[in-house]
Order: structure tokens, then C-alpha cells, then sequence
């Protein structure tokens, strides 16, 4: 017997044995197809070839969404964590400037971002400048006008968004390197001017408006509940 009929005799005593191993192998299941179409000829056409290969098509989408999905929900979740973490440390504070140093240090790095700054109007008329390292007292009028950089547009919760320059200077020596940031206003209660807790980072990718607020918008009513408990 020849070499070659031997290896054949053993594929052949293999596969009988173990038919489940072609089965299972997409790439081996594929090349079978192919050469069983062209021992038909150009003349005859595999419906059942084509309908195979439009079902594994199919197959090949439901799996790259089913990854997406799968993707997308550790993402949310880690972001929930995340954000959970956040409003236990804000939480955590006694007295004002604690509260302060938390939200610009621990509550910052738990959040990822590179700088921190919480805007409050004041309709004092030296209301313009920064009060301490993390608060800048700001004019009537400055919240909205920041947010939608002066356009008539609606004020919402939270507006996410890419930064060249930060003109207004709110983040005192770092906005010359801030890139994306989010905006989150704060409304402390009836008769009280809004305020403004602006989270910015360098990386241009951290904020953008395609994502969801949903989390922020949870974290920017967590603070704003918790300052109202120094705001006179």
C-alpha cells in the first residue's frame, strides 16, 4: 500500500470514528461544501449551499451584536459602580470645606476626571473669580450662558462635549490642557441662583455628546441635595 492510500485510510478510520469533529469545525464543513459544488459543475446550482451560506451570514450578525450587547452592559455597569462609589464618598463629609476637598480630590479620582470645579452665581458685584481651589463665584446669568455657550437653547441637567479652550478660565492653570468635559447644573431649591459642577479631563474622548447622562444626571441631583445642606 502507498503511502498516500495509507494517510487516506487513516483520515478515512478518523473520521468514522470521530464524525463529530467534522461537524463541529465550520472551516472543514465549509471546504466539503465547496468541493461537493464544484464536483456538481458550473451547470447546477446548491440551493441548499446558498441558503447555508446566507444562515451563517445571519449567524456571523447575531453573534458581533450579541458581544455589543454583552460589551455595553459591563460598561453600564462598571459606570454604575463607579458612580455609586462617588455619591458614598460625597456622602461622607461633615462640614463644608470637607465636602469641598472630597469633591475636588477623592470624589475626582473616583470619576477619572483631571480637573474639577464647582461654579456659583452670586449677584454680589465682586462675584467674579475664584473663591477657593475648587469654587468660582461667577455673575448672574454665567451658568446658562456657559452651558450653551450663549445660544437660545434649552438648559439641561447635563451636557457633555469636546473643549478647544476654556475661555471662562474655570479651571484655573489646567484649562489650558482640558479637552472634553461635562456639565452638570445645579438647581438648589426655589429662590436660590443654579450652579454649575464642571467635570473636565484631557483626554478629548472621555466626554462626548453621543453618550448617555444618565449616570451624571443621578450623580449632579446627589450633589446638589448634599449642598443644600450648607447653602443658605
Amino acid at each position: 500500500m502507498s503511502e498516500i492510500a495509507k494517510k487516506r485510510d487513516d483520515v478515512r478510520e478518523r473520521i468514522l470514528a470521530e464524525p463529530d469533529v467534522i461537524l463541529e469545525d465550520p472551516d472543514v464543513m465549509r471546504a466539503l461544501v465547496l468541493a461537493n459544488e464544484k464536483a456538481l459543475g458550473s451547470n447546477i446550482v446548491d440551493l441548499r449551499g446558498i441558503a447555508m451560506e446566507r444562515l451563517e451570514a445571519r449567524l456571523s450578525r447575531l453573534e458581533d451584536a450579541h458581544k455589543g450587547v454583552v460589551a455595553a452592559a459591563y460598561e453600564n455597569l462598571a459606570g454604575t459602580n463607579q458612580i455609586h462609589r462617588a455619591v458614598l464618598r460625597m456622602l461622607e463629609p461633615v462640614t463644608f470645606d470637607e465636602f469641598l476637598l472630597d469633591l475636588g480630590g477623592a470624589v475626582a479620582d473616583i470619576l477619572r476626571v483631571d480637573a474639577a470645579t464647582l461654579v456659583l452665581e452670586s449677584d454680589a458685584p465682586e462675584a467674579d473669580g475664584t473663591v477657593s481651589g475648587l469654587i468660582e463665584l461667577r455673575p448672574v446669568g454665567f451658568v446658562a450662558d456657559y452651558v450653551t455657550r450663549g445660544r437660545n437653547l434649552p438648559l439641561r441637567p447635563v451636557t457633555l462635549r469636546q473643549i478647544d479652550t476654556d475661555e471662562s478660565g474655570i479651571y484655573g492653570r489646567r484649562s489650558a490642557w482640558m479637552r472634553s468635559e461635562a456639565c452638570l447644573v445645579l438647581n438648589f431649591g426655589e429662590g436660590r441662583l443654579p450652579g454649575l459642577l464642571a467635570l473636565a479631563a484631557e483626554d478629548p474622548h472621555t466626554f462626548a455628546p453621543t453618550q448617555g447622562t444618565d449616570l451624571l444626571t443621578f450623580f449632579g441631583g446627589a450633589v446638589e441635595r448634599a449642598m443644600r445642606r450648607w447653602i443658605a
